[in-house]
C-alpha cells in the first residue's frame, strides 16, 4: 500500500506543479502583488473600493445581476432538465443535443444577436412602433434587462446540464410511486424530485452565479458604460487607466466572492446529504 500511494503521488506531481506554477503562483501574484505595486497599496485599495459608494454601486450591481441570473437560470432550465431526463422519445437526445448546442458558439456571437434584437431598429424595436404602442422604440440597449437577457442566455445551457445530470439520477419510480400514493404531478416535482435533485441544482446555481459575477464580453457589449459590473471595470483599470492596484483590488473582490460563494454552495451540499 505503501508503494501505491507513492506510486500515486508521483503520478499526482506533475499536475499539481503545473496547477501551483502555472495558475496559483501567477494569480497571486496579480492579486496581490501586480507590477510596480506593493501588497498593501493593493489591500488599501480594496478598503476604498468598500467604503466608496461609486465602486459600492458596481458590487452591488454585479451581486443583483448575478442573483437574478441565477434565478432565471434555474427557473427555466430545472423543468427543461426534467423533460429531458424523464422523456421516452428517441428524439430525447436531439432535443438535449440543441439544448447544449449554444454552448459551442462562442460568447461575443451570442451577444451581437442581442444588439440586433434589442437595437432602436431591431426586432423588438420595429414590432413596438409598428403595433403602434409607441412612437420611439424603447431603449433596451444598455440597460440592466439587456444584460440579463443577455447573460440568461448564455448561462441557460450550462445550468440545464448541471440539473439534467442530477435529475437523470434521481430513479423515475420514485416519481410513479408518489403518484400511485395520490400526488399530483407538480408535488411529486417539488416533494420528491427537487429534493433529490437539490446537490445537482446547487452545482448549476453556483456555476451560473460565477460565470455571471465573472463575466465581461456579455456586460460590455449589452451594458455599455452605464451599467458598469465589475468584470468591466477591471478592464477599464487594467488597460484604460493602467492602474494595476485598482485592477488587482477588483480582481481580488470578485476571486473572494467566487470562493464565497462556492464555499456556502459546498456547505449546503453537504448538509443536504446528512439528511438523506
Amino acid at each position: 500500500m505503501n508503494q501505491r500511494s507513492r506510486a500515486g503521488a508521483l503520478l499526482l506531481l506533475p499536475g499539481l506543479l503545473l496547477i501551483l506554477f502555472g495558475f496559483a503562483l501567477p494569480s497571486a501574484v496579480m492579486l496581490f502583488s501586480p507590477p510596480g505595486v506593493a501588497p498593501s497599496d493593493v489591500l488599501g485599495r480594496v478598503g476604498e473600493m468598500l467604503t466608496d459608494p461609486y465602486d459600492l454601486g458596481i458590487v452591488g450591481r454585479t451581486l443583483g445581476l448575478g442573483l437574478v441570473v441565477t434565478v432565471l437560470c434555474i427557473v427555466l432550465a430545472f423543468p427543461i432538465a426534467v423533460l429531458l431526463a424523464r422523456s421516452t422519445s428517441r428524439w430525447a437526445g436531439v432535443w438535449l443535443a440543441l439544448a447544449v448546442f449554444p454552448l459551442l458558439l462562442s460568447n461575443v456571437v451570442r451577444s451581437f444577436g442581442w444588439l440586433v434584437i434589442l437595437g432602436s431598429n431591431g426586432v423588438v424595436g420595429r414590432l413596438v412602433t409598428g403595433l403602434g404602442l409607441t412612437e420611439e422604440a424603447p431603449q433596451l440597449l444598455y440597460t440592466p434587462v439587456a444584460v440579463v437577457l443577455g447573460l440568461v442566455q448564455l448561462f441557460l445551457p450550462l445550468a440545464v446540464v448541471a440539473c439534467y445530470s442530477a435529475v437523470a439520477q434521481v430513479d423515475a419510480g420514485l416519481d410513479d410511486a408518489a403518484r400511485g400514493l395520490g400526488a399530483s404531478r407538480l408535488r411529486t416535482l417539488w416533494s420528491v424530485v427537487v429534493p433529490l435533485s437539490l446537490p445537482g441544482i446547487v452545482v448549476a446555481a453556483t456555476l451560473v452565479f460565477a460565470g455571471s459575477i465573472t463575466a465581461y464580453t456579455t456586460p460590455y457589449l449589452l451594458g455599455g458604460s452605464s451599467q458598469r459590473m465589475l468584470a468591466t471595470q477591471l478592464f477599464a483599470y487594467s488597460s484604460v487607466t493602467v492602474n494595476w492596484a485598482a485592477a488587482s483590488a477588483t480582481a481580488l473582490i470578485m476571486t473572494v466572492l467566487v470562493f464565497l460563494v462556492s464555499g456556502l454552495s459546498s456547505v449546503v451540499a453537504r448538509a443536504k446529504g446528512r439528511v438523506q
